[in-house]
């Protein structure tokens, strides 16, 4: 979240590292939660109610991190 919530007040290029370091720790996070569940520590019913908001999350976050540097290659482009 404090990831995040740097790259929201960024311009452009400078928030690209914070959203894909973002990315990272969200995988790691849906890599735990899924090893919680293989190991029977989480059962199914609860390993569904939290990884389908932090799927969400990370659709979100890889359109965003899209976005952006779709957004800054089109600036470049209209520098040269």
């Amino acid at each position: 979240m404090e990831l995040i919530s740097y790259a929201g007040f960024l311009s452009g290029e400078e928030k690209i590292p914070y959203l894909k370091a973002a990315n990272r720790k969200f995988d790691t996070l849906r890599i735990l939660l899924m090893i919680l569940w293989e190991i029977k520590s989480l059962d199914n019913k609860r390993y569904i109610a939290l990884s389908l908001p932090l799927d969400e999350v990370g659709k979100m976050l890889g359109g965003w991190i899209g976005q952006t540097i779709k957004q800054n290659s089109l600036a470049k482009a209209r520098e040269k």
